[in-house]
């Protein structure tokens, strides 16, 4: 998507909606983008990049390599943009890996599962690596800085994730929205934001400019993330468990209160200590927490529309702007 913004740069005349309120579906969305781009954006087409079609159009451009020839230019964004996907995917496998401590007999044999993290592990290292190597190919010097920078951030955001208190047998933590959305920036915004911005110094466009694809990857992301916190609450569903250091349970917290909000959940623990999702729920949705976590999504989306609008009108960035209609989109 990416690619023909990286082609114009400069202030756009406008044509965004000022408001987010609804938007296509994102199955919709994606698969839009993904013309746009003219490849599925998922490893589900990992054969394709294999391909001898591919490996052959890949030795061809080689030969291009010490020219100045535009088309290098291209294979630079599409290189970074798979990049970026391999760092995302090498964690994704990394928080595969299980707390041994944790589990049940009837979860499956241990020698099965001590042997499931192992792998966990090395594949999520090969992917980084090979991702790191790519990097490199890059050479340029602020990409790297940039990507390098992310991975720092990721590592970061998961120790956050991981690290809990002591207090209250760790049910939750003890944080408001401001250090939420400093959590997850790390975790989740990170990495986007700055690949938004290390493609535009890809492109040789101005700081301003790299600045916006910045803020458009940073707010979009943010609105994804409060999306899918916020599913639970909004979907017709008795048995959806979620997170109770998610979006709508911190800010239920902010407005509730600490002690308050510790014996709501210690009142919808059973025996065994099984949550009641379903009553932990309806306490939340009596409160503020998802409303103002719905407003926290639009007003992330209304930041990220601003700063696609610094783009000339294409085609592409009614895609991007449609992939905030979608993640701020609720019933």
């Amino acid at each position: 998507m990416w690619s023909a913004l990286l082609r114009r740069g400069g202030r756009g005349a406008g044509g965004l909606r000022g408001l987010v309120s609804g938007g296509p579906p994102w199955s919709q969305v994606v698969s839009e983008a993904e013309k746009i781009v003219g490849y599925p954006t998922s490893f589900m087409s990992l054969r394709c990049l294999l391909s001898d079609e591919l490996s052959n159009i890949a030795m061809q451009v080689r030969k291009l390599v010490g020219t100045k020839h535009p088309l290098l230019d291209t294979a630079r964004q599409r290189s970074l943009a798979e990049i970026t996907e391999l760092i995302h995917t090498a964690f994704l496998v990394h928080r595969g890996i299980v707390n041994i401590g944790e589990l049940k007999s009837c979860d499956g044999p241990l020698k099965d599962m001590q042997f499931g993290n192992k792998m966990a592990v090395l594949s999520g290292d090969f992917l980084l690596a090979n991702a790191c190597t790519s990097l490199a190919q890059l050479q340029n010097t602020k990409v790297v800085e940039l990507i390098s920078s992310a991975i720092g951030d990721l590592v970061q955001g998961i120790y956050y994730e991981n690290s809990k208190s002591s207090e209250e047998n760790c049910l939750t933590d003890d944080i408001g929205i401001s250090t939420w959305k400093e959590q997850v920036f790390l975790s989740h915004s990170a990495l986007l934001a700055k690949s938004c911005q290390a493609a535009m110094e890809l492109a040789k466009h101005s700081a301003e400019i790299q600045d916006m694809a910045f803020q458009y990857g940073k707010h979009m992301s943010m609105s994804h993330k409060l999306h899918s916190d916020l599913q639970p609450f909004v979907k017709e569903s008795d048995t959806m468990a979620f997170s109770l250091n998610s979006a709508p349970a911190v800010l239920h917290q902010e407005f509730l209160g600490r002690e308050a909000w510790i014996k709501q959940i210690r009142e919808a623990q059973g025996k065994g200590n099984i949550m009641d999702y379903k009553k932990l729920r309806e306490a939340i949705k009596a409160g503020k927490g998802v409303t103002s976590a719905i407003d926290l999504c639009r007003g992330h989306g209304n930041r990220a529309l601003a700063a696609l609008e610094r783009f000339p009108p294409s085609e592409a960035r009614a895609a991007l702007a449609n992939i905030v209609y979608a993640v701020t989109r609720f019933p």
